[in-house]
């Protein structure tokens, strides 16, 4: 194991070095221009052996993804934001057609108004479309769940495509301490893939991705539920055997100084790293606070969930996007829906924050846990969503 400087871009760009795809297809886009651009100098410097295709469209880098990967192909790819939205058929043909693509999601916030800085709301428009969803705190943790992606994404119990998201500008851009394993170590953790079928296989042909009507359609997707069920299993083995590897364990989240808390948040991304500083703040002041770092949005962890919340008081959720005319955000939203009919009387909150790469400080992260404070005292839960360093 070395340790190098890497901006969270360079560190998926390596993560994809060592895996050495087969194949790669992409478009540029802002903020993840820079990750394909390394892994571009890999591969015009001969150091992997990938395919790269160079299309004209984000539309058109999942199609070829696609149809490399049905053809057996290991299947590399990267894009944020609007690119992710171009893609937004191809998302779910990927994911129905079972093909185990690893998409390296750099969040970026939706046009419009133009805006290339962080949020989640496009992670979150596609939260429906079949995809495992890998959020990253950091550089080192884009690294590691990108090496982690492959083995469960190709998982034969599994065979869906998995994206690992890693916060636009904040953490893409930013130089960190990275830990990186030897080429040989990532080479024996990953794996060779071979691929069960295979479309260029002409003794044994197969269709892919036919007509569907009512007759089968229905019993397809319950096959995806299924595959993304057994991904819970096998998101927790493979984070166990890679923290053997590494000394880094990964779940489906982190719960940061919960034993003993009443008073909790949940988030996601880059914010973690600033709300675990507040907790051991508010800690040494003497309240009992603690965190939740969520890295596993889908498959939704609800039954662990759950069980962390059953000791606390109250409970506020940070979600870096909008459900708009719904009430709360996509994280609010799935945790509350997951404490119904759970016997649990808790008080949740949604703050929506960060917008658009919003600035979101120490005090407003303070300001998180004190209100959420002060709604325990009261029982009161208030009516509206919470929204952090906005102007009214």
């Amino acid at each position: 194991m070395k340790i190098v400087g890497l901006t969270g871009n360079d560190a998926v760009a390596e993560a994809m070095r060592q895996v050495n795809p087969d194949v790669v297809a992409a478009y540029p886009i802002t903020p993840q221009t820079e990750l394909m651009e390394k892994f571009s100098e890999f591969v015009s410097d001969g150091i992997v052996k990938t395919e790269l295709i160079l299309v004209e469209s984000e539309h058109s880098a999942m199609s070829a993804c696609i149809g490399a990967s049905a053809a057996g192909s290991r299947v590399m790819t990267a894009t944020s934001a609007n690119g992710l939205a171009l893609m937004w058929e191809m998302l779910y043909i990927a994911a129905s057609c079972r093909c185990p693509i690893v998409m390296g999601l750099v969040n970026r916030a939706l046009s419009g108004p133009i805006n290339i800085h962080c949020d989640h709301s496009d992670s979150m428009g596609a939260r429906d479309a079949g995809w495992i969803h890998l959020f990253s705190e950091n550089s080192q943790e884009a690294y590691d769940n990108t090496l982690q992606a492959v083995r469960i994404a190709e998982h034969p119990d599994v065979l869906l495509p998995v994206m690992v998201t890693l916060d636009g500008f904040i953490i893409s851009h930013t130089l960190e301490r990275v830990e990186i394993l030897e080429d040989d170590e990532v080479r024996r953790f990953v794996g060779e893939f071979n691929s069960k079928y295979s479309l260029l296989d002409l003794t044994n042909p197969i269709t892919m991705g036919p007509l569907d009507f009512h007759d089968f359609y229905f019993e397809h997707k319950r096959l995806q539920v299924e595959g993304m069920e057994k991904a819970r299993g096998v998101i927790r083995d493979v984070g166990k055997e890679y923290g053997t590897l590494t000394g880094r364990g990964f779940d489906y989240f982190e719960a940061y100084r919960m034993e003993d808390a009443e008073i909790a948040a949940v988030a996601l991304g880059s914010s973690a790293g600033t709300a675990r500083g507040v907790v051991d703040e508010l800690r040494s002041r003497g309240k009992k606070v603690g965190l939740i770092k969520l890295r596993v949005f889908r498959p939704f962890p609800k039954d662990q969930i759950v069980n962390l919340l059953r000791r606390l008081k109250a409970f506020a959720v940070m979600d870096r996007s909008n459900s708009f005319g719904a009430f709360g955000g996509p994280v609010f939203s799935e945790i509350r829906s997951a404490c119904y009919g759970q016997g649990l009387d808790l008080p949740i909150v949604d703050y929506i924050y960060g917008l658009g790469g919003r600035d979101t400080t120490f005090e407003d992260i303070e300001r998180v846990y004190l209100e959420t404070e002060q709604i325990a005292a009261s029982g009161k839960v208030p009516e509206d969503i919470r929204f952090l360093n906005v102007r009214e």
